[in-house]
């Protein structure tokens, strides 16, 4: 009985065994063939990236159309755009306001430098009282200086005065005369100049605005044909015609100011050569009448 049990559970054992197995078999042959699929999976990707390396990148295809170029910014703003793609009109106006500001500073520029020398010149002039004479403080007096010419026209009235109709005229009367005319002639050359700036200071802001209405006029005359009235398509040409305007302060402002600084220089430097003629006068008429005398 014992030996038949023992047989018994040996034989079970052996069931169970071959039972288990043949349930465990298909789940090792699926890993089995995965894992073999993988493989093969894996060598069949090793030589393709492989090719993928070594293989140039492809050419770019020439049907392809490239990035397009962005457009210029242009600066409409800009005085630049103004001349460059301006009307005629506008062209014309900035050219005039160009000659008048160069012939502005020039004037500007020279008067100051004329003004400086007469000044030194005033200083010099003060020693032609200390002179001995006439003649001795004329030579103190340099070439070219208003006090020299005044000093001239003062000597040579009172030295010749002599003819029919000039005899008329009383001694003091004639030299009065002569050195009155070389102060307003030298008068007259210190105002040269300030005729133009005065009528540059009062003209060229109208100058400026009518380039600007003129700009203005042809930007909305454009817009109206485009049909298109942004914002965008409306400042620039505006701001750019605005620009005449600021051009135009920009020629008349210093026009008025060198106005007014050498008018008042004018006089200052007037007031001096007025007085130096009327001593002048004074002096050349004693001479003169003293040499009379003594011829008589």
């Amino acid at each position: 009985m014992k030996t038949r049990a023992k047989v018994s559970t040996f034989l079970a054992a052996i069931l169970f065994a071959l039972t288990a197995t043949m349930a465990t078999a298909p789940v090792f042959a699926q890993e089995a063939s995965a894992s073999a699929s993988a493989a093969t999976e894996a060598a069949a990707a090793a030589p393709a990236s492989a090719d993928a390396v070594a293989a140039p990148a492809p050419a770019a295809d020439a049907s392809v159309p490239a990035a397009e170029a962005q457009p210029e910014v242009v600066d409409q703003y800009s005085l630049a755009h103004l001349i460059k793609h301006g009307t005629l009109v506008d062209q014309a106006t900035l050219a005039i306001m160009l000659i008048m500001s160069m012939f502005s500073w020039y004037i500007l520029i020279t008067k100051i430098v004329d003004l400086a020398k007469l000044s030194g010149q005033a200083k010099e002039a003060r020693k032609f009282w200390k002179a001995a004479n006439v003649a001795a403080g004329l030579s103190t007096l340099k070439e070219g200086s208003p006090y020299r010419f005044i000093a001239d026209s003062g000597i040579s009235a009172s030295e010749h005065h002599e003819g029919a109709l000039l005899e008329q005229i009383d001694l003091n009367s004639w030299v009065t005369m002569s050195i009155q005319r070389s102060v307003d002639k030298v008068q007259s050359r210190l105002g040269e100049g300030l005729t133009f700036l005065a009528t540059v200071g009062s003209t060229a802001p109208f100058i400026g605005l009518f380039g600007t209405v003129m700009g203005i006029y042809h930007a909305l005359v454009a817009i109206g044909s485009t049909g298109n009235s942004s914002i965008d398509k409306v400042a620039g040409p505006v701001g750019s015609a605005l620009i005449m305007t600021a051009i135009g302060l920009g020629v008349a402002v210093p026009a008025v100011l060198g106005y007014n600084y050498l008018l008042r220089r004018n006089k200052a430097a007037m007031e001096d050569i007025n007085a130096f003629g009327a001593d002048l006068h004074s002096v050349v008429l004693s001479g003169a009448m003293s040499k009379a005398n003594s011829n008589k």
